[in-house]
């Protein structure tokens, strides 16, 4: 829910923006002062700052890492950003991170199509960056270095183009057709073949899914333009091409990574393979049976860590 569409006190801690905003936030892991690492984890489309990241506890302890998310504008128990941006996504997270003292340096793991917030903190705040993953990012058929011959027969384009002009111009249609069309029932999306493969759909035979892209919610005003401006910022025009981004690590000093399903019907593995060829400074890593919802998946989440933090490769989800 958005604040305009909960009267209720919000039930989680929040800090206040320098522009009067509140954002509502989470914190896990070991103590923030007992940490080695510190991680902001930037939650999903339609989700929030409870969604799960499964690390074995032993694994955190071991580590001794800190873990941080919050509900992004709009989403849960924080104030929405009338004028939500791909560069004040980046400028939120640096905020919440000096008003939480993480220090001058933090991680960022991205998840799915907020995947944006996370390729913005590589463009405007590099330097206060200590490792970044992202898993399933959505591509941006906008991209200026996006070849037409990867995605001229592409479908997912064409929806995207036709939702987001709709968007724009027209949200009152768009508002009808996803309580009327494409969201008849609460569970429509989160069965759906065209968007999951096999081991999505049972992730989500097992888990809540997406919060606020349930048919109750989505019909509600407040969550509609969060979710609308939202989607806007992800696949409108960037004022900057992620391709042409240099190296935030040019010592090797830490590292970026991307994390792909090779069976997600999301995001082309394609599309991802060419991205990560054309910024040789990122890993690539590959799950063979994954799908758009690998975070889910067992072990994934400790895979993640331990590639971001420690440099390990796990050979599983390398590419030949």
């Amino acid at each position: 829910m958005t604040k305009s569409d909960d009267a209720c006190p919000a039930s989680s801690p929040r800090i206040r923006l320098s522009d009067g905003r509140y954002l509502a936030y989470k914190e896990r892991g070991v103590p923030k002062n007992e940490s080695n690492y510190k991680i902001i984890i930037i939650h999903g489309f339609g989700s929030s700052k409870e969604m799960n990241f499964l690390a074995p506890q032993e694994l955190i302890d071991e580590l001794r890492i800190y873990f941080l998310s919050f509900d992004r504008a709009g989403y849960g128990e924080s104030d929405p950003n009338p004028k939500r941006s791909v560069k004040s996504e980046a400028l939120d997270i640096q905020e919440v991170a000096d008003r939480l003292e993480l220090g001058s340096k933090f991680y960022v793991i991205g998840i799915s199509m907020r995947s944006y917030p996370t390729w913005s903190c590589l463009k405007n705040i590099p330097h206060r960056l200590a490792g970044v993953a992202l898993v399933v990012p959505v591509i941006n058929y906008s991209w200026p270095s996006l070849p037409d011959y990867l995605t001229k027969e592409d479908n997912r384009k064409k929806l995207l183009q036709f939702v987001l002009w709709i968007s724009n111009h027209a949200p009152g249609l768009l508002y009808w057709w996803l309580t009327q069309i494409w969201f008849p029932s609460s569970s429509s999306i989160e069965s759906s073949t065209e968007f999951f493969n096999n081991r999505d759909i049972d992730i989500l035979q097992k888990t809540s899914g997406f919060p606020m892209l349930s048919q109750d919610k989505i019909r509600k005003r407040g969550v509609f333009e969060c979710l609308c401006r939202d989607f806007i910022a992800s696949f409108g025009d960037w004022d900057f091409d992620p391709m042409e981004l240099s190296n935030p690590f040019p010592q090797n000093e830490s590292s970026v990574h991307i994390w792909q399903g090779y069976e997600d019907k999301v995001v082309p593995y394609q599309l991802q393979r060419y991205v990560s060829g054309k910024l040789p400074w990122i890993r690539y890593h590959e799950v063979p049976d994954g799908g758009h919802l690998i975070i889910h998946y067992p072990g994934l989440c400790e895979a993640i860590l331990r590639a971001l933090l420690l440099g390990e490769e796990n050979p599983l989800y390398g590419v030949s």
